[in-house]
């Protein structure tokens, strides 16, 4: 037994030595996992810790506690209040947003007396087909090129997703109209995204891979295209049955606030609406799109290939400025009673069930015994803070010198969700999370806007801020 015994230790010896020695330069070591289990606190505090956070959600042991006081929710710069939406369970934060300012605007110019709801369904539906030809059409443009290539590997990686931009709105609602919400109400599909959105690229990847083949096999392109066509036909099938067939005409009549009639019905084609609610206003060239990059070159003007919601639309191009700027342009805005698009990363020190942003929020740092000292510049480098929701900017709170003390939202998340289906966030946070905005021209200074007309720098979409704004609660 003593001598089966010490075959076994020599032969486990043996076995660690080998492992040792197989170790790639780089990769742990055994003698690298002393060191590191040895800087390892055993105290009775870190066996505490370990206790609580087997048990508990890491936000509620972070929690600050000298941050959790009453929410001030006085603002003394505030647009008129309307109904909350709620986006559910998808990722079409950029049109609730873009919709809600359509909305405030065409309410405003009624001096609040009449208000309206869009059908957020009616213009996903198209949002989807056009994102669906931009796939095929940029596969197609790309076919000569490897599978391998970054930008072939972009279009097959993510062919549909229902995140965006302002900029859909933009190049979406002048073509396809508007409708309103009880004339083409949501179905299950367009409030619950993922399976939907999972089939569909499963159909586009398939219909992708063809298109490359037809070009290896040097079809004509009249072909090519027809066959394209007849893809986008099938895609349109898809759409129909789980969104529902897209309104053509419809009859409405306005209301106010009480739900009471206020206007005469009419009929109406969802392009005729459109006009209706703008009021003889264009929508494109109306604004521009404002971003803080500390990466980048302040008052200079980029813009972001390929993120666009439509093969012929626009891309997405801002002038990035230092938030003191952007932070004046969203005061001059609210001030004339003007709700804005903005976006932010919303995940961050978010205390969901108050509705407040703040960088105080949460004490991950003394929680684990580390730090996290990363400025705004090096979380977007490193990918760990984007643009990721959109959200109405809706007021401002100034102190008597007007500076920004807070700002408030309005979330598309439901009326039970945060702060009243709003979000209250204080100025560092603003500062820190903050990222893109949409002001109408006419508050936007002369000198900005001939820097916001400057030729663009082009921007590839992998750039780690530019990710699309599609969080959902």
């Amino acid at each position: 037994m003593k001598k089966e015994y010490i075959l076994l230790v020599l032969t486990l010896s043996f076995a660690l030595s080998s492992a040792a020695q197989k170790t790639k330069k780089g990769g742990i070591s055994a003698q690298m996992l002393t060191s590191i289990q040895k800087t390892q606190p055993v105290t009775t505090l870190s066996r505490a810790l370990t206790n609580a956070l087997a048990v508990n959600a890491i936000d509620d042991l972070a929690k600050n506690r000298a941050n959790a006081g009453s929410i001030d929710t006085q603002f003394n710069v505030e647009t008129p209040k309307q109904s909350i939406t709620d986006q559910k369970s998808s990722g079409r934060c950029w049109m609730f947003s873009g919709m809600n300012v359509l909305r405030s605007d065409f309410s405003l110019r009624h001096a609040d007396s009449l208000t309206v709801e869009f059908s957020q369904g009616h213009l996903f539906f198209w949002d989807q087909l056009e994102k669906a030809n931009l796939m095929l059409q940029g596969v197609i443009d790309t076919s000569k090129e490897p599978m391998e290539s970054e930008r072939v590997r972009f279009f097959f990686q993510h062919p549909i997703g229902d995140g965006g931009t302002f900029c859909g709105l933009v190049d979406l609602a002048p073509k396809y109209g508007l409708v309103p919400a009880e004339i083409a109400p949501e179905t299950f599909s367009t409030e619950n995204t993922s399976k939907f959105r999972s089939l569909l690229t499963s159909k586009l990847r398939e219909y992708g891979l063809e298109l490359r083949r037809m070009v290896a096999d040097k079809k004509k392109p009249d072909d090519i295209l027809q066959r394209k066509t007849t893809m986008l036909g099938d895609i349109y099938q898809m759409l129909t049955l789980a969104y529902g067939e897209p309104v053509r005409e419809f009859t409405y009549a306005f209301r106010d606030k009480k739900g009471e009639k206020r206007t005469e019905a009419k009929k109406y084609t969802p392009q005729s609406f459109y006009a209706e609610i703008m009021g003889g206003r264009q929508l494109e060239g109306s604004f521009i799109m404002v971003m803080n990059d500390p990466r980048r070159a302040y008052h200079k003007t980029y813009e972001v290939e390929w993120d666009r919601h439509t093969y012929d639309g626009m891309n997405w191009c801002y002038l990035n400025l230092p938030m003191e700027d952007i932070e004046q342009l969203a005061i001059a805005q609210l001030k004339a009673g003007r709700k804005l698009y903005s976006s932010y990363d919303v995940g961050k020190q978010l205390d969901r069930k108050r509705g407040y942003a703040d960088t105080e929020n949460f004490d991950y740092a003394s929680l684990f015994n580390t730090t996290f000292p990363m400025n705004k510049a090096n979380r977007i480098a490193t990918f760990d803070s984007g643009s990721t929701h959109a959200m109405t900017l809706t007021a401002v709170d100034l102190d008597k010198d007007g500076k920004p003390v807070k700002w408030k939202v309005e979330n598309s998340w439901g009326v039970s969700s945060g702060h009243n289906g709003y979000l209250i966030m204080t100025a560092r946070w603003f500062r820190e999370y903050m990222f893109r905005l949409v002001v109408d021209k006419e508050f936007v200074p002369e000198q900005l806007l001939k820097e916001s007309e400057q030729k663009p720098i082009m921007v590839m979409p992998e750039d780690p801020l530019f990710q699309e704004d599609n969080s959902s609660l």
